[in-house]
């Protein structure tokens, strides 16, 4: 059944409470531990701990070190704390991770492989100020474990996604360094929840190409360093103005920068966003977005890859 904008904005809402209320928990926990929560038996060191080491440092989970052409990337989308917030928070990331493979089969094409993701929403947007007054959360350690794990397993990247509420995209990009240091971790943006002075899911938020390119240009300095494969760098785009200078938005070759058309509705009207935003004179590697839910009539793989230009990524919530 079809939903309005304004229903699943709500409903989203009522789920990021839920992660608010989640990581308010999760502090509490770690604050009774006192300095016990430091050492190497604490739940987050103990899932960082499990998570296995990528085969080779300096390659991509299914070999090579540049994403596109090469490969085509299909992803899940969500959050564990609620199935609102996407297919990811519908059972375990194991679970999750078995159904992402069986999504993304369709897509396999033998001139052209798949490369599985899992998009975790890293710092999620919240209707509650906390504290800082940043409306906004951060998934543990430990979460960002247990996904990190379920992605090698099947041999798929992990993306990191940002939504900052009143917080900036480069500071949010920076408390997540340690887990970008490696080499199947990407990153994405997510402006509608962008909302400076207002709370998160009462307006459509925004950035701009600085922003943006303040947080690739970071981002590439890490790939640099470390000596890394190209990561996934994923722009969100849900209107035509959420990007501002889109033309400006930068594009590093130790990332393959990606502008994911965004948003939910019909055949007609999804197809006529993804042309309209893909043909705006500004080339990037495309992104497309389908809801399992909100959609009406899910488009099927070979549809999609009916679009012209075919999608580089594919994401599922």
């Amino acid at each position: 059944m079809a939903v309005s904008q304004n229903v699943y904005r709500r409903r989203r809402l009522n789920a990021l409470g839920l992660v608010a209320a989640a990581a308010l928990l999760t502090g509490a926990a770690v604050g009774a531990g006192g300095d016990s929560a430091k050492t190497a038996t604490s739940p987050a060191a103990a899932a960082k701990a499990n998570v296995p080491k990528p085969p080779k440092a300096t390659e991509l989970p299914m070999g090579g070190r540049t994403i596109f052409p090469r490969y085509r990337v299909v992803a899940f989308y969500g959050a564990p704390q609620d199935k609102e917030l996407g297919e990811l928070g519908i059972g375990t990331p194991a679970s999750a991770g078995r159904r992402l493979v069986k999504q993304a089969i369709p897509y396999q094409r033998r001139t052209r492989r798949v490369m599985p993701a899992m998009e975790l929403l890293a710092t999620v947007a919240n209707r509650d100020p906390g504290t800082d007054g940043l409306y906004r959360s951060r998934q543990s350690d430990a979460v960002i474990a247990r996904y990190l794990k379920a992605a090698r397993k099947i041999k798929a990247l992990l993306v990191l996604d940002i939504q900052p509420g009143h917080a900036d995209f480069l500071s949010e990009s920076k408390h997540l360094e340690k887990w970008l240091r490696e080499p199947d971790v990407g990153l994405a943006l997510d402006p509608e929840w962008h909302t400076p002075g207002v709370v998160p899911g009462t307006q459509i938020g925004s950035t701009n190409a600085n922003d943006v390119n303040q947080v690739s240009r970071w981002l590439a300095g890490i790939v640099r360093a470390g000596n890394l494969p190209q990561k996934l760098f994923v722009v969100h785009q849900f209107t035509p103005d959420m990007v501002a200078d889109k033309q400006a938005v930068e594009r590093p070759r130790e990332l393959a920068v990606t502008m994911n058309v965004d948003g939910f509705g019909n055949r007609a009207n999804k197809v006529s966003k993804y042309h309209l935003f893909t043909h705006d004179g500004v080339r990037f590697n495309d992104g497309f977005k389908l809801f399992y839910k909100e959609d009406v009539g899910l488009m099927k793989p070979r549809s999609v890859l009916g679009l012209t230009p075919p999608p580089d990524l594919i994401v599922y919530e």
